[in-house]
């Protein structure tokens, strides 16, 4: 039995979260003695206690946007949570840290630095969080998911390795998918998205494609809605056509997503992973109040790759939806030319390759 130790950090956001979990997954069967450090009053320990796995809390707030009296709270609080994990270093004695980012895995890194324990991070973003640059210089390695990101970094040990994503996008074809869903392998397939918590603008406009393309027998419609905007959309569209597929969400997206022709989403990080690796054509609306506008830098970066068109939240009416649907659906040049990138781009063994480089680093 390995007796070794692994710390793993990481919250506040599904893209801080997810590549953490991700990581937990792959190593929890290897015999290591694994802990997930985040808030226990966050979405990572819904999704952890979910998991099963062993967690810490260290309770610290996102950091205010405004210089305020929040900052001064913030600072005591940091205080406070480092000895929370202080306590956690000393009586768990890890080997090693891996740290996602996010306000949660401050307080792992500072132990982490006092008590000289190696640490490994990982960022998801074009431009990388606040916490990873900031702990960036002392890691060991730092993994990103996007190459623009490594020119935010002194650190000389930065490894390209994508997001990790689950292991469904290497096991399912497109036309598997399709049957799974009960959708014709010859139909196009739009795929609209706004993540788990769905987009209001993003809602709106495919209301109004799904009424424009009601009468078109060769695609196929599925939009997630958001638990929350759910019956609203429904009362909107009224009659729901033939063609189209309305859920507040799905359990797992894996299968809408490789099953897609076309998506249409939020310019998060992980969204943009999985699109990629469903090799799948999309029109990327980012959340315009996303921290350090990251949304928006990687969807301009999907953009410059060739895989993605950057469509601005105030430009997302249901015309100039209608307009660019169209425009791909019309040049399959154009549309084969975006999967190809997408597909270039697409990073399927990120979790593997993470977990080797990481565990190089257990003494």
């Amino acid at each position: 039995m390995n007796t070794k130790t692994i710390f793993i950090t990481g919250g506040g956001t599904g893209g801080h979260i997810y590549p953490a979990v991700a990581i937990y997954n792959a190593l929890k069967d290897e015999g290591y003695n694994l802990f997930y450090i985040g808030n226990k009053n966050k979405l990572e320990y819904e999704i952890c206690k979910k998991e099963g796995f062993n967690f810490l809390s260290t309770n610290i707030e996102p950091m205010p946007r405004k210089i305020n009296l929040k900052l001064l709270f913030l600072f005591f609080q940091t205080i406070f949570a480092s000895i929370q994990a202080l306590k956690y270093f000393i009586k768990y004695k890890p080997d090693v840290v891996f740290a996602t980012g996010g306000y949660v895995s401050a307080p792992t890194l500072i132990c982490a630095n006092l008590l000289n324990v190696p640490y490994m991070l990982h960022d998801c973003d074009v431009f990388p969080g606040i916490v990873s640059r900031k702990f960036s210089n002392n890691a060991k390695k730092i993994s990103i998911a996007f190459k623009d990101a490594e020119k935010h970094f002194k650190n000389k040990n930065i490894l390209l390795n994508g997001n990790p994503i689950r292991e469904n996008f290497k096991n399912l074809t497109q036309e598997e998918a399709k049957t799974k869903l009960g959708i014709d392998k010859e139909l196009t397939l739009i795929l609209i998205m706004g993540g788990s918590q769905g987009a209001k603008s993003i809602n709106n406009a495919s209301i109004e494609l799904i009424k424009e393309f009601k009468d078109k027998s060769n695609l196929k419609i599925i939009l997630q809605t958001g638990k929350k905007n759910y019956d609203e959309c429904i009362k909107k569209i009224g009659n729901i056509p033939d063609n189209a597929i309305i859920q507040p969400y799905f359990d797992d997206m894996t299968i809408p997503l490789i099953a897609s022709d076309i998506v249409v989403s939020r310019a998060g990080s992980l969204s943009i992973s999985e699109i990629c690796a469903s090799n799948s054509p999309s029109i990327l609306v980012p959340y315009p109040y996303a921290a350090k506008d990251h949304q928006r830098l990687n969807a301009k970066y999907q953009e410059k790759l060739g895989a993605s068109i950057y469509l601005e939240d105030s430009d997302c009416t249901g015309d100039k939806l209608i307009e660019t649907v169209n425009s791909l659906i019309n040049d399959k040049d154009k549309l084969n030319s975006m999967k190809k990138a997408a597909s270039d781009n697409a990073k399927l063994d990120a979790v593997n390759e993470i977990k080797k480089q990481l565990l190089e680093l257990v003494k």
